[in-house]
């Protein structure tokens, strides 16, 4: 069983969206102004593109045993049944770092696992059976953090629905 990020498919259309809108803003700009030439718009259509490609967010799948992320220009993908180290990137936008025994590494975002619960799932029984055979050393205390965010969520959203809150 495959599991994947539902909300990639909205996500590249806002990208799109966002890109166009900036491009539509910035032609429209330049031709009340009067100065629209061709090497102009050609630049308005590098930097929307551009934008696009800032925008648009790494296509997350997992199976039995991999977890992978495909990007613009590649796609990196790790063994879940083999982790040796998970935990928190150091930076702005806060990442989940899963690496295995071959050396290979992924980052996502955690809100892709806050969205979609198989493929928390997958990764969840994944680790916990690296966990048993001892091979993930580094990274049950981020996991359980993830677990407890995500566990959260949902208990916030069952109260929500049930008109507890």
């Amino acid at each position: 069983m495959t599991a994947h990020d539902h909300g990639w498919a909205a996500d590249l259309r806002f990208a799109i969206h966002c890109s166009v809108a900036l491009f539509g803003l910035l032609l429209t700009v330049d031709a009340a102004a009067g100065r629209l030439t061709w090497p102009r718009a050609l630049l308005w259509t590098g930097l929307a593109a551009l934008l696009c490609a800032v925008l648009v967010p790494p296509r997350v799948r997992a199976g039995v045993g991999r977890l992978s992320c495909r990007g613009l220009l590649r796609e990196r993908t790790v063994r879940t049944d083999r982790l040796v180290s998970v935990r928190w990137s150091d930076g702005v936008a806060q990442r989940l770092v899963l690496r295995d025994t071959d050396d290979c590494r992924v980052e996502v975002d955690p809100e892709v696992f806050l969205a979609n619960p198989a493929l928390w799932h997958r990764l969840d029984e994944d680790a916990r059976g690296c966990v048993e055979r001892g091979t993930l050393r580094c990274g049950v205390t981020a996991l359980r953090q993830l677990s407890d965010r995500i566990d959260r969520r949902h208990a916030r959203t069952v109260f929500t629905i049930s008109g507890l809150e």
